[in-house]
């Protein structure tokens, strides 16, 4: 039962990655070793935060996952996690090509880097325990939430480094770029205050997720069509 368990854990993390991979073309295009390179550079990213965070902030516990929301830390955390758009930002300039092959390389293999790093170590040594538990069925879905939000940042920060998006976007890219950085801020703020459950929490950060998606989606359809890509 319990081999059971890990096994629906791990594809229930790791096949919804695949089935990106592979039907979104970038097999086609050999891509699997930059989606490397993405994960690569995001492990450097993780690790200068770690050391900024060491460094200027040197209480880890107000900044781990079990401890109470507080807003001043979250925010300084998220203040920090700015790096993260800087190295996504990086791999973005770092993989040639153009269109949506480049923008689903970049965050795909940031993402996945995160979630190997992140639920590889918490399945292994939690679901293969002897007692079921739903924590880590939640944690496996808000993977997947992780990957869409990725992708969309990638999204949104190609847009913002384009000169020919419509002026009429360029404020809701700077919005929405702001809002994923602090969603910590206000998406954590806002469930704490309503008291949400873990399940009500999961179904409102996918809701918010698959908005913020779905308007990168829109912005960027709308000039891939005018230049062509």
């Amino acid at each position: 039962m319990t081999l059971y368990h890990f096994g629906n854990c791990v594809a229930l993390v790791y096949v919804p990655y695949y089935f990106t991979y592979k039907y979104s073309g970038l097999s086609e295009y050999g891509a699997f070793w930059k989606c490397v390179q993405a994960g690569g550079i995001y492990v450097f990213t993780q690790l200068c935060k770690m050391l900024v965070l060491a460094t200027f902030f040197p209480d880890t516990d107000t900044f781990s996952e079990g401890a109470p929301f507080n807003f001043i830390a979250e925010f300084l955390r998220c203040s920090v996690d700015l790096v993260d758009l800087l190295g996504l930002a990086f791999v973005l300039s770092r993989i040639p090509g153009k269109g949506h092959s480049k923008l689903i390389t970049a965050g795909l293999g940031w993402a996945a880097a995160e979630v190997v790093l992140s639920r590889g170590l918490l399945l292994w040594f939690g679901a293969r325990g002897a007692e079921f538990s739903w924590i880590y069925i939640q944690r496996c879905l808000e993977s997947n939430i992780l990957l869409i939000q990725h992708l969309s940042t990638a999204t949104l920060l190609w847009l913002f480094s384009r000169h020919d998006v419509e002026r009429k976007y360029a404020p809701v890219v700077v919005m929405l770029l702001v809002a994923i950085s602090y969603r910590g801020v206000w998406l954590e703020g806002i469930l704490h205050l309503l008291s949400a459950g873990p399940w009500l929490s999961l179904a409102l950060k996918a809701l918010v997720t698959s908005w913020i998606g779905v308007v990168a989606l829109h912005i960027y359809s709308g000039l891939a069509q005018v230049i062509g890509l």
